[in-house]
């Protein structure tokens, strides 16, 4: 029908131009996020683009779920402001007949939200783990930086180097701080060197001083060297800690009942089904008031967008927590959400009110 394909070229239009804005956007806050992990030691300095691409591919399903709001709910009412709906009850025609073009539009960014929800979603968080954690991991002496102070994997040793050489296996004017088992010493050389000897990397400290304290007992013990060798440990292959539930495929979600396996796992199909609700809530919701600006109804979008995935996060933490069951969280939520939709649009398709309910049960 010609109306049909009017109403969904206008809904991509609509929703392209929607989606490159909001995109850009999240790209722009996710740069200056990730810029600030940088900043602080949680991210490497050269992985910023790749934490920040795999940190808005995660994102990418809200962001199309609310680009396909908006475009439902701008589209209708630009329908309603050129009295273009009216013509189209004239003919005879509902308000819910355009339900059909609509799913026929949002189908396949359902289907691409539902993807990326259940499949790149903890794909993409567990990228993001891995660049973390290979940078957390890194062994002390990768994590020496001349003129500045850095600290090891641990959090047991300080170093400070203030000048390297160029083949980058020797410094000048080496500070190593370490604080282990109620000890304190601070180690101090005029050169060290790096070497590899069994499998394991030794610095050589030269003509140095280390100063040693115990928290127990008083007094200070001052040693002065020629050499000092210390082990400097790599970090181990893999990761130390559990991978976050974020990171856990969908599978394994399913395969396990604890109850923040559960709350993901109502998290990611929760975002499916909120595509699915929001077309059926803008189509009902949307509307043009002549006395009110034309931004209303884009107001009121992102206002319902906001509660409603707030309510999605408020209800996960409480399938984490144990408070509340994954079917009755998704059946409160999803399908009430739902079935508050339907109910609003046969109301506004029979042209249903309050006012003339009450007239009709009043007696004459």
């Amino acid at each position: 029908m010609l109306f049909d394909s009017s109403i969904r070229k206008e809904l991509a239009r609509s929703f392209g131009a929607t989606l490159v804005v909001l995109v850009t956007v999240v790209m722009t806050m996710m740069l200056i996020r990730t810029l600030g992990q940088a900043s602080r030691g949680s991210v490497s300095p050269s992985d910023v683009m790749l934490v920040m691409g795999f940190t808005v591919l995660g994102q990418l399903s809200t962001i199309l779920t609310l680009s396909l709001f908006v475009a439902v709910v701008s589209t209708l009412s630009r329908m309603y402001r050129d009295s273009e709906m009216v013509i189209w009850f004239a003919s005879g025609r509902g308000l819910t007949s355009l339900l059909r073009p609509l799913l026929r539009f949002a189908w396949p960014s359902m289907l691409v939200i539902s993807v990326l929800s259940l499949l790149v979603w903890p794909w993409a968080n567990t990228q993001i783990q891995e660049l973390k954690t290979r940078y957390e991991q890194r062994s002390d002496i990768d994590r020496i930086a001349p003129g500045e102070f850095q600290e090891s994997a641990n959090g047991s040793r300080v170093f400070f180097i203030d000048k390297d050489s160029p083949d980058n296996l020797a410094g000048n004017n080496i500070f190593i701080a370490t604080n282990v088992a109620k000890k304190e010493t601070v180690t101090s050389a005029r050169s060290a060197r790096l070497e590899t000897k069994d499998g394991e990397r030794i610095a050589t400290l030269v003509q140095g001083q280390r100063l040693e304290t115990e928290h127990d007992k008083p007094g200070l013990k001052i040693s002065e060297f020629e050499e000092y060798t210390t082990r400097i440990g790599s970090a181990p292959a893999g990761s130390a800690e559990e991978l976050s539930v974020k990171t856990r495929a969908t599978h394994e979600l399913l395969m396990q009942p604890l109850p923040a396996y559960r709350a993901e796992l109502g998290w990611r199909i929760g975002l499916a089904l909120a595509a699915l609700n929001f077309v059926v809530l803008g189509l009902a919701v949307a509307t043009v008031n002549p006395r009110a600006g034309r931004s209303t109804s884009l107001v009121f979008a992102l206002f319902a967008f906001i509660v409603y995935y707030n309510l999605m996060t408020l209800g996960t933490s409480w399938v984490g927590a144990g408070r509340l069951g994954l079917g009755s969280f998704m059946l409160m939520l999803h399908g009430g959400t739902l079935a508050f939709s339907l109910l609003v649009l046969t109301a506004r398709h029979n042209n249903w009110s309050l006012r003339r309910l009450w007239q009709r049960r009043s007696p004459t």
